[in-house]
């Protein structure tokens, strides 16, 4: 089974290849389509998936994944939450990984409290109307490192400290990292969803 990726991230296209590799479908990226991205004004991981999903089955009549995830940080009630891609530019800095990192660090330099969350949420569709979607949350929790630690991964995965390992989500190996991460955690549930439900 061919499924549309709602996503132009390739961090996300590998790790979620990877992850859903044992059901056989071949994931594309909605960019290698030409599918430009959707809008995402909601407040919720939930609405904001539910809406990139849609977008990419009626763009390209495929059955769709869409995964939106953010760090929700306890200090901030939550932020930057779901408009973690765009944090850095509050503070001035371009839309980036890089820019998001410092920005999280520059904002957190004399906080005590640094427990913080990855949160993941993937939506599956079989089609743009799907009255069913398939929903799985993913949830990681951590403190916020000092400073970033390991090269791995992509957006905030060098400052996410995971204290059962002692080491930033950057640091661990990817089959470490993509067993026990927010995204990890949901494509677990939503590979057993589409199990049970489609295939």
């Amino acid at each position: 089974m061919k499924i549309v990726l709602a996503s132009h991230n390739l961090g996300k296209l590998a790790e979620l290849k990877a992850m859903l590799a044992p059901l056989g479908c071949e994931l594309v990226r909605q960019s290698d389509l030409g599918i430009t991205e959707a809008d995402e004004p909601f407040r919720t991981f939930v609405e904001n998936a539910l809406a990139k999903a849609r977008h990419a089955a009626r763009a390209s009549g495929l059955p769709a994944i869409a995964d939106d995830a953010g760090l929700c940080v306890d200090a901030f009630g939550g932020q930057p939450g779901v408009d973690t891609a765009f944090y850095a530019t509050r503070f001035g800095y371009a839309k980036g990984d890089a820019g998001n990192v410092r920005a999280l660090l520059e904002q957190m330099q004399n906080v005590a409290n640094r427990r913080a969350a990855m949160v993941s949420t993937l939506v599956a569709l079989r089609n743009a109307d799907d009255p069913e979607p398939l929903i799985a949350t993913g949830r990681a929790a951590g403190v916020i490192a000092r400073a970033p630690r390991g090269s791995g991964g992509f957006g905030f995965d060098p400052v996410m400290l995971i204290p059962e390992f002692g080491q930033t989500f950057a640091e661990l190996p990817p089959e470490i990292k993509n067993a026990h991460s927010h995204r990890g955690r949901a494509a677990t549930t939503l590979v057993e969803l589409m199990r049970q439900r489609w295939l």
